[in-house]
């Protein structure tokens, strides 16, 4: 370790029993004024943590907004945080590369995922600060992606692997407009993404467009070479709606025009009881912790998936992206 003190913390630090020990808990203490130098200070311990832990919740920071955050996340990770392109999910813009956690609406309960798994690119560093915890619920739980690749049957994860992932999605108001998702208005722009990164697309009648992408289902992390489950097919297939709004979609738009979908990488269908066992999986696997403010998640992306529950009152928590995969 570069700094005694911090060595103390570490053998001192206990893991929190409500994420049942894969996440590594680190109190500090600090005022407003010194957190960005407390990270340039510790920066290589805390990068030395998660990459053996994973996962890394530090506590005591007082952080005044996005601009500090994303000094220290910036610091901590080594690496200019990322804009968020090709999106998924509607966020807002906080300032440079730090933007809210996605907005959906309190009620519903966001799926274990791990960030961009739906594309050829990706963060392998994400960080998300707390500024307002919610009254209740609110959590952010994660799970261990070589975990999940263990409990599922060798044949599922056999033919996932042999045929991949295909994600289909129809941008409109429904979901995200193109302009939105790909962060112009200019269709080159978006073509020109496209052929960069294998996107299939189609231009249909009014303005609309329609996009292609096989991507591996698994994969090895390129440090401790396990195999991770490494996807977002459960979270993309429209069953995760629930039935009844899935219903409603499929019998208004057809399967064709969904705003988002997936299959096998062949394009048939995936097995409902597929999604099932997969959705088990994150469920069982799956931990949480109640935030407090100013608590700061660091994750290795590939290593740990991340979802959200629901929750009353309002809610802050900002989140950036650093590290991509290529």
């Amino acid at each position: 370790m570069s700094n005694p003190a911090l060595s103390r913390r570490r053998v001192a630090a206990s893991d929190l029993k409500s994420i049942a020990g894969l996440c590594i808990l680190l109190e500090v203490q600090t005022s407003a004024l010194n957190v960005v130098r407390w990270a340039e200070e510790y920066q290589d311990d805390v990068r030395a943590l998660i990459e053996t832990q994973g996962a890394l919740l530090i506590r005591g920071l007082k952080v005044l907004g996005g601009s500090q955050f994303g000094k220290i996340l910036s610091t901590l990770f080594g690496s200019q945080l990322l804009e968020y392109v090709y999106r998924s999910t509607p966020r807002t813009h906080i300032q440079g590369n730090v933007y809210t956690a996605t907005e959906y609406p309190a009620n519903q309960v966001i799926p274990q995922h791990n960030e961009n798994a739906y594309s050829r690119t990706w963060p392998n560093r994400l960080g998300f600060m707390c500024l307002l915890p919610a009254e209740t619920g609110g959590e952010t739980p994660i799970a261990d992606s070589r975990i999940i690749y263990k409990l599922l049957p060798e044949s599922i994860r056999d033919k996932f692997e042999e045929k991949g992932v295909m994600y289909v999605r129809n941008y409109s108001n429904i979901d995200l407009p193109w302009t939105v998702v790909f962060q112009t208005e200019d269709k080159t722009q978006v073509e020109a993404y496209c052929d960069e990164n294998d996107l299939k697309y189609e231009w249909l009648d009014n303005n609309r467009l329609r996009t292609r992408q096989v991507n591996a289902a698994t994969a090895t992390h390129p440090r401790t070479g396990e195999k991770l489950w490494f996807n977002q097919a459960h979270l993309f297939h429209v069953s995760s709606l629930g039935k009844e709004m899935s219903s409603g979609l499929l019998e208004s738009l057809g399967e064709e025009n969904l705003p988002r979908n997936a299959y096998y990488g062949d394009g048939s269908r995936l097995e409902p009881e597929v999604l099932e066992l997969i959705r088990t999986a994150y469920e069982q696997t799956k931990v949480k912790f109640t935030w407090q403010k100013n608590d700061l998640l660091l994750l290795d992306n590939m290593l740990f998936s991340h979802g959200r529950e629901s929750y009353t009152g309002p809610r802050k928590v900002l989140v950036g992206m650093a590290c991509p995969n290529h």
